[in-house]
């Protein structure tokens, strides 16, 4: 009997122990759990002002823009031609080159040319003679020619075959100055390809000469634009193979016309002194005109929430959600005609994941 309450009272001693051990083990496990959740979460939401970028809203004036795309052409362009087919002797320039006006391009072959203005001067002699042989059997002499009734001259010109004779020395003299190509102005050669002792293919342009350091450029705007645009006005050009290059234009001419997509062809004179604009190349234009001081916000102080126009503006170092109307546009601001007024503060940076009444912190003005 003794015996057995000795192992009852042995056996509620490990069951308390035991009970001791799991609650102890419980209340580590659970203070652990509680430690990680503390750090994770302060890991995950840390407690940082957002840094910003604000400006004072003032009165500016805006410029309105106008993009286009347009392609350059020379005001003094000629397509040089030979009036006569054979071959080629000489060619004194190259694609590329730069001629003066009245320089040498190329030359024909000239042995008959000048062998038949010999024989057509030749024939012209002659046809003098004969023309003072029938004045004198009319009883005139030549240099009496003043007093020569028309009709008597006339008929001696007719029998003495003169007239005709004349025109086939022009024609002679014509053909010999033109068998070599002159510059018609100062330009640049383009499209030679005919080599020498080969006759040029009539069909095509011996060479182009391009007055290049003068072009033009043709370019459409839309018919609502026009208000905008005006004779006179400065515009700057940039070609699409090098946007860091641009020089200055000046709009010459406005058609009065718009075709059936609602375009308008305008046209501007600039100078290419850097040469660096060829003749059909495809180029930018840029055009911008006062509109008056106007409230202008730049393009990143709007943001969009819930399809909404959204500008944040900063008040005791809390950004502050203002919805906004905007009107006309450029490529850098917004015209601001609603929700805004002189004076705001303005945040434009860092507002991107903003959320109203956010502490905020100015890093630049």
């Amino acid at each position: 009997m003794m015996k057995n309450r000795h192992i009852d009272m042995w056996a509620n001693r490990c069951i308390n122990l035991l009970a001791c051990c799991l609650l102890c083990t419980a209340v580590s496990c659970g203070s652990g759990k509680d430690n990680g959740e503390e750090e994770n979460i302060s890991t995950v939401l840390p407690d940082e002002i957002t840094e910003v970028s604000a400006m004072r809203l003032e009165l500016t004036d805006f410029y309105h823009e106008l993009i286009a795309n347009g392609i350059v052409s020379a005001r003094n362009k000629a397509d040089l031609r030979f009036q006569l087919s054979d071959n080629v002797v000489a060619i004194y320039v190259k694609n590329g080159d730069r001629v003066t006006k009245g320089q040498k391009i190329a030359m024909l072959d000239q042995f008959k040319l000048q062998n038949a203005l010999l024989q057509a001067k030749d024939n012209m002699e002659r046809a003098k003679l004969d023309l003072q042989d029938v004045l004198i059997s009319q009883g005139y002499s030549w240099s009496d020619s003043a007093r020569i009734p028309n009709e008597v001259m006339q008929l001696a010109r007719v029998k003495s075959n003169y007239d005709n004779t004349l025109n086939q020395h022009t024609l002679a003299e014509y053909n010999l100055n033109n068998s070599t190509l002159y510059a018609p102005f100062d330009g640049i050669v383009a499209n030679l390809f005919s080599k020498v002792y080969n006759q040029p293919d009539a069909s095509l342009p011996f060479c182009t000469i391009i007055d290049n350091l003068h072009p033009e450029t043709d370019f459409k705007v839309l018919e609502s634009e026009l208000p905008y645009l005006q004779t006179g006005d400065k515009i700057s050009i940039s070609p699409f193979s090098a946007n860091d290059y641009s020089c200055e234009g000046e709009i010459v001419e406005i058609n009065p016309s718009v075709d059936k997509n609602g375009m308008v062809m305008v046209k501007a004179y600039f100078d290419n002194n850097e040469n660096r604009l060829y003749d059909g190349m495809n180029v930018k234009i840029h055009l911008q005109r006062s509109l008056g001081y106007r409230l202008v916000i730049p393009k990143e102080a709007l943001v969009l929430r819930t399809n909404r126009k959204v500008v944040f503006t900063l008040k005791n170092g809390q950004a502050q959600w203002v919805y906004v109307q905007t009107g006309l546009e450029n490529s850098n601001s917004y015209v601001v005609t609603e929700g805004l007024n002189e004076g705001d503060s303005v945040i434009y940076q860092g507002n991107i994941n903003l959320a109203h009444e956010a502490p905020v912190k100015v890093i630049s003005n």
